[in-house]
């Protein structure tokens, strides 16, 4: 039987790119595609503002995918994670807890990068893979799949024959929708705003969540730019609130996030555009049908705490590579989907257990409830046993 293709990636976020390059660079034929361009430059409209922490585990895989020495240069090591709890009267820091990589690892808890530099590195990988065919520009608009083969219908007419499918292709996934796999969705009614800042007081590598109500504020190691420290910032709020600021003049902005940054790095200079996005809670039923993976957020959405969102995405593909790997002549068979959903379903309904939990407890805005929180967190840090089993289970490296 001849195909297109080996694996044809519906999806050319980070997750999908990534994805393309980690099995091209294993030796498979690769196809991957998506409806929208990528923006590769920070300064261009609809460039993603977001950052990324990518957590220790991932440097496997990206060193597999040729990706970590393209990377490594634009790296801002994450070697303390600090959490403070504003939630007093006033927005001052009444507890603070600092949990250091140092505990557990000789490595950082790992390395914070631009989502828009990750697609430029990564796309510059991509054009080195000879097996590897990305279209941007071109999505997917139907699947038929039987026990040997799948037929992906593209958005440019053509038609490509493969022997499986990844669903790269985020929470609203074509894919998913056309293999029929359901999910649940949790809703917050919260907002996040993405966004850069500068500060006269050094990060110190220091990654800052500060919790007061509607949601952390969370800071995040950049490298300096024009001479000043540097973060990116999500700032989660009510959806109200969070959509009237996202249009406040940047004056008016800025005297906003720094009081809600308890002033822990002196006044914050806006260094970026915002972007502003909804929050929810999301995860597919099950991560495989016939002949299709599903892997990102075509599996599971979170808030954005603790940085585990795109670090469950490659574990995902770190999972399904391994599988493929180990038994190519079965690329996409019902075995080896059956193993991917095994082996990934349960650590994904912990962790997205474990983040709606979190977030319900950071929308606090009682005082009892902020209370409690301030006193569940005191708690945590008290236990050195419990507070390294946190970190570990953070970076996945427990169950």
């Amino acid at each position: 039987m001849t195909f297109d293709c080996d694996i044809l990636i519906s999806g050319g976020g980070i997750a999908g790119l990534t994805a393309a390059a980690a099995f091209g660079a294993a030796g498979f034929h690769v196809i991957c595609v998506d409806p929208t361009p990528p923006v590769t430059d920070g300064a261009a409209e609809g460039a993603d503002m977001r950052s990324t922490a990518l957590l220790q585990p991932a440097r496997l895989l990206l060193e597999d995918a040729g990706l970590w020495d393209r990377l490594a240069p634009h790296a801002a090591p994450l070697q303390i994670m600090r959490i403070v709890d504003a939630g007093g009267e006033d927005s001052s820091p009444r507890v603070t807890r600092e949990f250091d990589a140092a505990d557990i690892s000789d490595a950082p808890f790992g390395w914070n990068f631009p989502n828009w530099l990750l697609r430029r590195e990564i796309l510059a990988r991509l054009n080195a893979l000879p097996n590897v065919d990305f279209r941007p520009g071109t999505g997917t608009t139907t699947l038929f799949t039987r026990s040997s083969e799948a037929r992906v219908g593209l958005s440019d007419g053509s038609r490509i024959k493969t022997r499986l499918v990844i669903a790269a292709d985020g929470r609203n996934s074509p894919m998913r929708d056309a293999a029929g796999i359901e999910v649940t969705t949790r809703r917050y009614g919260q907002k996040a705003l993405a966004f850069c800042v500068t500060h006269p007081i050094p990060h110190e590598n220091v990654s800052t969540e500060v919790h007061r109500s509607g949601g952390p504020f969370t800071l995040v190691p950049l490298p300096d730019r024009d001479g000043m420290p540097c973060s990116a910032v999500v700032w989660m709020d009510d959806g109200p609130a969070t959509q009237a600021r996202a249009t406040l003049d940047t004056a008016a902005f800025e005297a906003e996030a720094t009081a809600r940054s308890a002033n822990l790095f002196g006044p914050l200079t806006l260094a970026s555009p915002r972007a502003l996005w909804p929050i929810i809670s999301q995860e597919a039923k099950r991560l495989s049908a016939e002949r299709v993976a599903l892997v990102a957020e075509a599996a599971h959405v979170l808030p954005p705490i603790g940085a585990q969102g795109l670090n469950m995405s490659l574990t995902d593909l770190a999972t399904l590579l391994d599988l493929a790997r180990k038994s190519p002549e079965k690329l996409g068979d019902a075995d080896m989907l059956e193993a991917y959903h095994k082996a990934r379903h349960a650590d994904i309904s912990l962790r997205v257990r474990g983040i709606d939990l979190l977030n319900r407890a950071s929308q606090a805005s009682s005082p009892l409830a902020r209370d409690a929180r301030a006193a569940a967190l005191n708690a945590l840090y008290a236990l050195p046993q419990v507070r390294k089993m946190l970190m570990q289970m953070g970076l996945g490296l427990r169950r």
